[in-house]
Formats: C-alpha cells, sequence, structure tokens
C-alpha cells in the first residue's frame, strides 16, 4: 500500500508541474488574441486540481527501480492524456487523434495527424513544439530538477526514463548531472534560436523550430517542414538548413560528450566506438546515396551542392530520428536503395545519452561485440574467458541480455504493428512496416502520406500511441506496470 501510495503522489507531482508548464501557451494565445484562453486553462485547471489531491496522498517510501519504472510509465501516459485536451478542445479532431499528437510530441516521434499546419493558431503550434522540447531529455528528468523532494531513490525516475545504459556522469550527484544536462540543452536551445533568427527567421519560428530540433523532435509549424524556408523564397535558406542539420547532429550526440567537449575534452567528439559509427554513418551514408542518385540521373556538377545538402539533410535528420525533410524521402530524389538505406537508420538510431531515438548505436557496437565472441568462441580453448569489450571497458552478461531481450522486443513489436496495420487498412507491406518503424523509433516520416495517417482506424492509431511510448521509454518500463510483482517494489 505504501508503495501504491507514493506512486500516486509523484504522479500528482507530475500533474501539478504539467498544469504550471500550460500556463504558457496561455499567456501566448493572450498576447495573440487569439480567443483559446479556456483551452489552456481547462486542462491547466484539472492538472492542479487533480495533482493537488494526489500529491497529498504519499507516504515517502523508498523508490526502487521497478516502481521508478512504474512511476515513468504511468507519468508518460497521465501527463499525454491531459495534455492531449489542448488539441481536442482547441481543434476538429477526435481525441484519439489529439491523443497521438500528443503522445508523438512528448516522445519527439514527430509523427503528425495534423494538416494546414501553417493556418493553426500560433498557441497551439508553440504547444506542440514545448512538448517536444520537454521530451527531448525527459519530462521526469525536468521534473527532478525543478521539485526534487530530497525523497529516497527519487534518482530512480532518472534511471527508469533515460537511456539505460550504465555510462560515466559529469559529477557523482545524480541531481546535479541532471541540471548540468538540462544546462548544455538549454544553452544548445538558445544559441540556435540566435542564429536562425540572424538569418532572418522570425522569432516565432526561430524559437519553435529551435525547439524542435535539439530535441530531435521535428515538429514544424509549416506542413513543409524545412523546405518551406526555400519555397518561401528566403535569402538564406541555404543557411537556414545547414545551420539546422549542425544542431539535429547536436541532439544526436551525448550529452555528456557535449559536458565533455565543453571542459576541454575535444576527443570525445570521435575516440569512443559509438561516435566513430555516429560520423562513419553520416558522412558514409551521405556518400552512398549521393552515388545512388546520380546513377539514375545525370551528374551535374551546378547541382552538386544542393544534393550534397539535401542529402546530408537527411541522414542527419533520420539517423538522429528528426525527422524535418527538406525532400520528400518519398520521392523519386532518393532511389529505391536510399531508402532501404533511410529504414536501417530509422532503426538504429543515433548515441545513447542523446534526445533521439532507436535503437542506438552502442547498443548496436554490443551486438557485433557479442557476434565478433561467438565466432571467437569457436577456435578458442573450451572454458576460455571471452568477455565483450567496448572502448576499453568490459561489458557485463547482464547488459548483454537486456539489450539482446530489448532488440527481440523490437522485432517482436515490429511484426506486430506491421501486422495490425496491414489488416486494419489497405496498405502495402512495406508502408505498413514504414509506418511502426518510425512510431517504434520515434522517428517521424515514413513511406505513405500525412493523408493516410490521418485516415488510418483508430486501432492502428492506438497501437502507434503504444509504440511511440514503448520506444521513448526502451520497452521495459512500459511492459512492468502490468507485472504485480514489480508494484511490490
Amino acid at each position: 500500500m505504501d508503495n501504491l501510495l507514493t506512486i500516486i503522489s509523484l504522479l500528482g507531482s507530475l500533474l501539478i508541474l504539467l498544469g504550471i508548464i500550460l500556463f504558457i501557451p496561455l499567456i501566448l494565445s493572450l498576447v495573440y488574441r487569439e480567443g483559446l484562453f479556456w483551452v489552456y486553462l481547462f486542462p491547466s485547471l484539472l492538472s492542479l486540481i487533480v495533482g493537488y489531491i494526489l500529491r497529498g496522498k504519499g507516504r515517502g517510501s523508498k523508490i526502487s527501480l521497478s516502481m521508478g519504472m512504474i512511476i515513468c510509465a504511468l507519468g508518460w501516459i497521465v501527463i499525454s492524456l491531459v495534455g492531449a485536451l489542448v488539441f481536442y478542445l482547441a481543434l476538429d479532431y477526435s481525441y484519439v487523434d489529439s491523443l497521438f499528437e500528443t503522445v508523438s510530441g512528448f516522445t519527439t516521434t514527430g509523427i503528425t495527424v495534423f494538416t494546414g499546419l501553417d493556418n493553426l493558431p500560433k498557441s497551439i503550434l508553440f504547444w506542440r513544439s514545448l512538448i517536444q522540447w520537454f521530451g527531448g531529455l525527459g519530462f521526469l528528468t525536468f521534473f527532478l530538477v525543478v521539485t526534487f523532494r530530497g525523497q529516497s531513490g527519487l534518482f530512480q525516475l532518472f534511471t527508469a526514463e533515460s537511456h539505460k545504459i550504465d555510462m560515466a556522469r559529469p559529477v557523482p550527484n545524480i541531481f546535479k548531472t541532471v541540471k548540468i544536462l538540462w544546462g548544455i540543452y538549454l544553452i544548445f536551445t538558445v544559441s540556435e534560436f540566435i542564429i536562425l533568427s540572424f538569418l532572418g527567421l522570425s522569432y516565432f519560428d526561430a524559437i519553435n523550430h529551435s525547439l524542435t530540433t535539439l530535441s530531435t523532435g521535428g515538429f514544424s509549424t509549416y506542413d513543409d517542414s524545412i523546405a518551406h524556408f526555400a519555397n518561401a523564397g528566403y535569402e538564406n535558406y541555404k543557411q537556414i538548413e545547414y545551420v539546422i542539420t549542425f544542431f539535429m547532429a547536436l541532439g544526436g550526440i551525448n550529452f555528456l560528450v557535449h559536458y565533455q567537449v565543453l571542459t576541454g575534452k575535444l576527443n570525445s567528439l570521435w575516440k569512443s566506438l559509438e561516435m566513430k559509427y555516429f560520423w562513419g554513418i553520416i558522412f558514409g551514408g551521405t556518400g552512398l546515396i549521393l552515388i545512388n542518385h546520380y546513377l539514375n540521373f545525370p551528374f551535374l556538377w551546378a547541382d552538386f551542392e544542393e544534393s550534397f545538402r539535401k542529402t546530408i539533410f537527411q541522414v542527419v535528420s533520420l539517423l538522429t530520428t528528426t525527422g524535418y525533410g527538406t525532400e520528400d524521402i518519398n520521392s523519386a530524389f532518393f532511389p529505391s536503395f536510399s531508402k532501404q538505406i533511410f529504414l536501417v537508420f530509422m532503426f538504429t538510431g543515433a548515441c545513447v545519452g542523446s534526445t533521439s531515438g532507436g535503437f542506438k548505436l552502442f547498443r548496436i557496437g554490443i551486438l557485433g561485440g557479442l557476434f565478433k565472441r561467438e565466432i571467437r568462441k569457436i577456435y578458442s580453448p573450451k572454458g576460455a574467458v571471452l568477455p565483450v569489450v567496448i572502448d576499453g571497458n568490459i561489458i557485463p552478461d547482464e547488459e548483454i541480455f537486456r539489450i539482446v531481450s530489448i532488440f527481440f522486443s523490437w522485432l517482436f513489436l515490429i511484426l506486430v504493428g506491421g501486422g495490425i496495420t496491414a489488416l486494419a487498412s489497405d496498405l502495402p507491406a512495406w508502408n505498413s512496416f514504414s509506418g511502426i518503424f518510425s512510431a517504434l523509433g520515434n522517428i517521424g516520416p515514413f513511406y505513405f502520406s500525412v493523408e493516410k495517417m490521418q485516415e488510418l482506424s483508430d486501432w492502428i492509431k492506438i497501437t502507434y500511441i503504444f509504440a511511440m511510448l514503448a520506444g521513448r521509454l526502451e520497452i521495459l518500463p512500459l511492459f512492468i506496470i502490468f507485472n504485480r510483482r514489480a508494484w511490490r517494489g
């Protein structure tokens, strides 16, 4: 009972924080005189009142890892259910569509069922961007920064929500670590805002795209995404695209690496296996796709810069799971081989400890090391100790088993989600799998249109909602809430 009351109390605290955050778009709606005052006030008051009631139920029992995962999973579900009320009350969309958009935002997936973005109220567009920004490093980690109550074991929330790989911290104290990471995140966001404003974007567009770039979320204020700036004739559209490419890459790098670089350890950008994978995939993938493009289209030096810019933008966008676009990945510009490469990027994702989704390059490296170990076992003496070593560190078997289980879960969810999509729609197999790939990998782009996504049945959308949450929380927390023993701590 104490465990249950503690879980309820912390969910109440999360709702209180959400209720306060909802005042930000409320103020913006007043500034723009949009007449949406109650659209934000109602869910805000609901969140504050329910949160206050639930918070008073807690008894302050110690939080175990299993409890932390339960709080994490339920917390993301609850804030999504409340946050969806904004879209439901303001726009002509069903609650399932509103929940879909909200979960896509908080999980930084970036799949949208909304069209006509250019004409939506500015406060609604800002709310979409804001939930992605909070979801980037994690809503629960932000909760730890601003409302830490000193409760025993509360650091388990960080462990449950963050990408669960044992890595060095900037400082031993977990709460100081979280503050450092959020500080870097904020500095990068402000820096991008200043640069984009200088390049000619309005303050509104600059802040929205800064929020959704560093979070690798990909929500834009335009239906054409980043291609809008070229299509609308912005003088500096090329520089804008390169700047966004750079900051997407920053979002895809482990924020502990950013801390090391900012404290003078520049070699952190390339010395680890994961960072070598990261840069190798960006430049190698860009080269392969350019070759594939020019094997299908005449090579013209005059067009090379444009081809390079569009290609590296899309490579970084998909590898970091941001999902922005300057060229539709369904277009002929990217032939079949390129589309297959993109699908691989949708699975791998970028670095652990970043804001990107996907399986993560570090885990790919560990699975590769496991494969090499099995090969060595064949010709090594019986009983030889053959550990998996990454960057000079022995990876414990417990960590390897967990990664293998997550990998299996990924495959299982992709098969189930793809099957549900194919059964409940007229989409062919390739398109059906691309949709669940996008949802589970928290990516955004897929191989069919937004209009088609909007037309899919509620059952498919609910499946994708589950997949987006599972992908962002790395599967385990979402499934552990169905285990009765876990609730006992």
